[in-house]
């Protein structure tokens, strides 16, 4: 029985997009991708995930493409410009599971520590939460077990009572192999399906 749902929050609940920015620096999706793929690359924007601090990343990156000075500053400059806002049919998921009143309703996030707080000003959303753990306070990240296992312990938590639900599928499988129910989000009325697997069922 399903007694915990655990939301990721970047891709699920809120919409992050750092092309949000570099499409008004750029003149074309290409040179967007490009840089997004070989400059501020995946790799590397996780590490601030991972507890990095901004301005060390920020450095080390410049440091190595200083032709890109500018468009590399830009990321943490203009950052809240990456948030698309909430992605609201999850949101409105959410609201009607904590209504239920039937499921402890936590958060498990990959998200630099210093940028966090934004969110938490942004989108009164996040404030429903029975708890948030974010990566980046933690100094690990998903799908390290490391961060599910402090999920657990700190708010007393049965792997096999819980479902976890990520947009990203390396985290999906991590939890699964610590005995933690996990779907993969895709949109809105796939999870409604996937919940009603679990019985997890809501007007």
């Amino acid at each position: 029985m399903i007694r915990h749902v655990i939301f990721d929050l970047g891709g699920v609940l809120i919409d992050w997009n750092p092309k949000y920015v570099y499409r008004t620096i750029f003149d074309s999706e290409e040179k967007v991708d490009w840089f997004i793929d070989n400059i501020t690359t995946y790799k590397w924007n996780v590490q601030q995930d991972a507890g990095r601090s901004l301005s060390e990343a920020t450095s080390i990156l410049v440091s190595k493409h200083p032709e890109y000075q500018k468009e590399i500053e830009a990321y943490y400059s203009r950052w809240t410009e990456m948030l698309g806002g909430p992605i609201d049919g999850t949101v409105n998921i959410l609201r009607q599971i904590i209504d239920t009143k039937q499921y402890k309703v936590l958060a498990l996030t990959n998200w630099s520590a210093e940028t966090f707080p934004i969110a938490l000003e942004r989108y009164d959303f996040l404030g429903w939460f029975e708890g948030i753990v974010v990566s980046g306070d933690e100094k690990c990240m998903k799908p390290d077990a490391k961060i599910y296992n402090i999920l657990l312990s700190r708010y007393y938590l049965q792997a096999e009572e819980c479902l976890f639900i990520d947009d990203n599928m390396e985290n999906v499988q991590g939890a699964k192999s610590l005995g933690i129910n996990a779907v993969q989000f895709k949109n809105p009325d796939q999870l409604i399906a996937d919940l009603e697997q679990y019985n997890i069922l809501f007007s």
